[in-house]
C-alpha cells in the first residue's frame, strides 16, 4: 500500500510557534498536551484518544511531540553502523506474522556454521560496524550451549564489537535446553560477551493477542521475567511494539503502559522502537485475518504519542526505515523521533514478510535523510555513546576493548 507522503507532510510542524498549533486543538486534547509539556504523565487510558486524532488535533500532537523531543534530547539524530546476522532460518515456532522461518528440509533452509558467521562479522567490521545484531529461528537441532559458543567465538576474534543478540524467545529456548534459570543463563551469556538484548518477541504484550499471533511463543509473564532479569544482571535491552495487525488501540495502550512500568522499575530500556506490521507475505494476511492497513498518518500518531507517553522514562525513540521506507522514516523525525536505527547491512526478516525498503542503508544515506529534515546526524554506539575513533579489530589484526561499543537495531 502506497504511503500518502503529501498527506503526512500536511501534519508536520511548519515553523510556527507551538502555541498556534495548540490553539487549534480541541479542549480534551489540549489538556493532555499541556500536561505533557509541563512534564506531567500521559495516562494509559488517554493513549487510544491520541492514536485516533486527525486534523488540527493531530497537528497539535505532532508539534508537541517535536517540541518535547527538542527540549529533552536536542536536535541531533543518532544512528549506528551495524550488521544484522540472521544465523538460521530454521524454526519450529510457526508465528503467523512471520514469512522468514523454514523447516530444515526446505531447499532454502540454512543454519550458518561459525566460520560463515565470523566471515560476516569480519565484513561488518571492515565497513566500520560497531555492532552486530544477531537473531535467528528457534532451531530444534541447536546444541544446548550454541548461543554461548557463538558469542565466545565472535568476541575472541573481534573483542571490540558489541553483541546485540538473542530475543527473549531465544533466551527462553536456550535456558530450557541448558536447564538453567534465566538469571544464570543470562549471566553466562553476559560473561561470554553479550552486550545487550533486542526487546523483540514483544509484538503485543497481551496473551489473547499472542495466542492468535503464535501460540508457541513466549507468553507475557515470561517475556517480562526475561527482560527484567536481563536488566537486573546488567544487560540493557531495547523495547518494541509491533502494531497494525489484529490488536486494537486498548491493546496498544496496555502494552505501552506495561513497558513504562518496567522501565520505572529497572531503568534498563535504551530506547523504544515502534515496528509497523509488514503483512504481504504472512500467514495472517493469506488467511484473511488481517487487511492492508493505511500508512502515513497512523505512523505519525504512533511515534508522536510514544514520545509524549514515555517522556521522562525512555528518552530515545527510534524510527524503522525497514518497516516504513526511507521517506516516511525521515518524516517521523518531525514527530518526536531522535534515532534512525542502524545501517543493518543484511536485513532479511522484514524483507521476507514483504518490506521493500532494502536490506542495507549506508551511513551516508542515513545522514542525508536526517539532514533533509533540518536535523544534525551523529553516529552512536549501542548504548548511545560516541564510537571509538580507532579502527575496530578484525581477524587479521589486534584490537583494544571498548566497553561502550555497539547499539540496538530495533527490528
Amino acid at each position: 500500500m502506497n504511503t500518502p507522503i503529501d498527506e503526512v507532510r500536511a501534519f508536520l510542524p511548519d515553523g510556527a510557534p507551538l502555541e498556534r498549533s495548540l490553539e487549534g486543538a480541541s479542549a480534551p486534547v489540549r489538556a493532555i498536551l499541556d500536561r505533557s509539556l509541563n512534564r506531567g504523565e500521559v495516562g494509559v487510558d488517554e493513549v487510544p484518544l491520541l492514536l485516533r486524532l486527525d486534523g488540527d488535533d493531530l497537528r497539535a500532537l505532532v508539534a508537541t511531540a517535536d517540541h518535547v523531543r527538542r527540549e529533552d534530547v536536542g536536535d541531533e539524530v543518532t544512528y549506528v553502523v551495524n550488521r544484522n546476522i540472521n544465523f538460521t532460518n530454521i524454526c519450529f515456532v510457526n508465528c503467523q506474522f512471520c514469512a522468514f522461518k523454514r523447516q530444515r528440509w526446505e531447499d532454502d533452509a540454512y543454519d550458518h556454521e561459525i566460520d560463515a558467521i565470523l566471515a560476516k562479522v569480519d565484513e561488518a567490521v571492515s565497513r566500520g560496524a560497531t555492532e552486530v545484531c544477531m537473531q535467528g529461528g528457534i532451531n530444534p537441532q541447536m546444541g544446548a550451549f550454541h548461543y554461548r559458543d557463538v558469542l565466545v567465538a565472535i568476541k575472541t576474534a573481534f573483542p571490540q564489537i558489541h553483541m546485540h543478540a538473542f530475543s527473549p524467545m531465544e533466551i527462553l529456548y536456550g535456558s530450557r535446553r541448558t536447564n538453567m534459570s534465566f538469571e544464570d543463563y543470562l549471566t553466562m551469556l553476559r560473561d561470554a560477551g553479550l552486550g545487550s538484548v533486542p526487546g523483540t518477541a514483544a509484538e503485543i504484550l497481551d496473551d489473547e493477542i499472542r495466542e492468535i499471533l503464535s501460540h508457541k511463543k513466549v507468553d507475557v509473564e515470561t517475556w517480562v521475567d526475561i527482560i527484567s532479569t536481563a536488566h537486573r544482571v546488567g544487560i540493557p535491552t531495547t523495547s518494541t511494539i509491533m502494531y497494525g495487525h489484529v490488536e486494537n488501540l486498548d491493546h496498544i495502550a496496555a502494552h505501552l503502559g506495561l513497558l513504562r512500568t518496567m522501565q520505572r522499575e529497572t531503568k534498563g530500556f535504551t530506547e523504544f522502537v515502534p515496528l509497523r506490521f509488514i503483512y504481504e507475505n504472512t500467514i495472517l494476511y493469506q488467511r484473511g485475518l488481517v487487511k492492508p492497513t493505511p500508512q502515513g498518518t497512523p505512523d505519525l500518531r504512533m511515534y508522536a504519542t510514544c514520545r509524549l507517553f514515555f517522556r521522562g522514562d525512555i528518552d530515545n525513540l527510534q524510527t524503522s526505515w525497514v518497516k516504513l521506507g526511507h521517506e516516511l522514516s525521515a518524516l517521523t523525525l518531525a514527530a518526536g523521533v531522535n534515532d534512525f536505527g542502524g545501517t543493518l547491512m543484511e536485513e532479511s526478516i522484514s524483507r521476507e514478510a514483504g518490506a521493500d525498503a532494502g536490506e542495507y542503508t549506508t551511513a551516508e544515506e542515513i545522514e542525508a535523510l536526517i539532514r533533509s529534515m533540518g536535523r544534525t546526524p551523529r553516529q552512536r554506539t549501542t548504548l548511545y555513546g560516541t564510537p571509538d575513533a580507532a579502527p575496530l579489530a578484525s581477524s587479521s589484526g589486534p584490537a583494544s576493548e571498548d566497553a561502550t561499543a555497539g547499539s540496538t537495531l530495533g527490528a
